[in-house]
């Protein structure tokens, strides 16, 4: 069974269209999507990306311990509106 993380994500519009994607927890996490549906699978590739080349996992990526255990891949999206 693999661990999942609630990771909170920072989507900032491009003017060109699109979303540039990071994750304050995890400097090295940025992506991109065309839209909000392509998101949650891109941060995914890329944090897959990040851990298969940092096999200390997502405590080592973010360079301290989680404060509590992690339950939850899943991105926060910002509400809608």
């Amino acid at each position: 069974m693999s661990t999942i993380y609630k990771l909170p994500l920072l989507l900032e519009p491009q003017p060109e269209g699109g979303y540039t994607i990071t994750c304050p927890l995890l400097p090295n996490l940025v992506t991109e999507a065309d839209t909000l549906e392509q998101v949650i699978p891109n941060v995914a590739d890329a944090l897959a990306a990040l851990l298969k080349k940092n096999p200390g996992g997502v405590e080592a990526l973010a360079g301290r311990p989680w404060a509590s255990p992690p339950t939850q891949i899943a991105g926060c999206l910002p509400p809608a509106g």
